[in-house]
């Protein structure tokens, strides 16, 4: 079980340098290349929706969310831009750190999460 859980985050690792490579190309859409952005983003900040110090919740955001933007994302790229992007992904396996603008963008996207949340509450009152 371990072992396959290994081999789903190698497989994982590879799908988002995959999809940080079709990103950044000219022939994808720029629908596709927001929600690619969002994902990678989300994926690399250290900045969870759920805190990962929260037994069970914590790693259950990063096991549903993160595959399913990421399959998402991968739907909306043409074939061939993300079949080029997997050839060089395997080409050229290296490691996605953490990145300083996605722990920017996701604050941002919290930040405004909550003054909707609170704009809408107080509108309510």
């Amino acid at each position: 079980m371990l072992k396959r859980l290994r081999a789903f985050a190698r497989h994982l690792g590879g799908e988002l340098l995959a999809l940080s490579l079709a990103a950044r190309d000219p022939r994808t859409p720029w629908p596709a290349r927001v929600l690619a952005l969002l994902v990678l983003a989300y994926a690399l900040s250290p900045i969870d929706l759920i805190p990962d110090f929260i037994p069970v919740l914590g790693q259950l955001d990063d096991l549903l969310l993160v595959p399913a933007g990421l399959w998402l994302a991968l739907r909306l790229i043409p074939p061939q831009v993300l079949a080029d992007a997997r050839a060089q992904a395997a080409a050229q396996p290296t490691r996605l750190a953490r990145s300083a603008w996605g722990l920017a963008l996701m604050l941002v996207l919290y930040a405004l999460a909550a003054y909707l949340l609170w704009s809408w509450w107080a509108h309510r009152s």
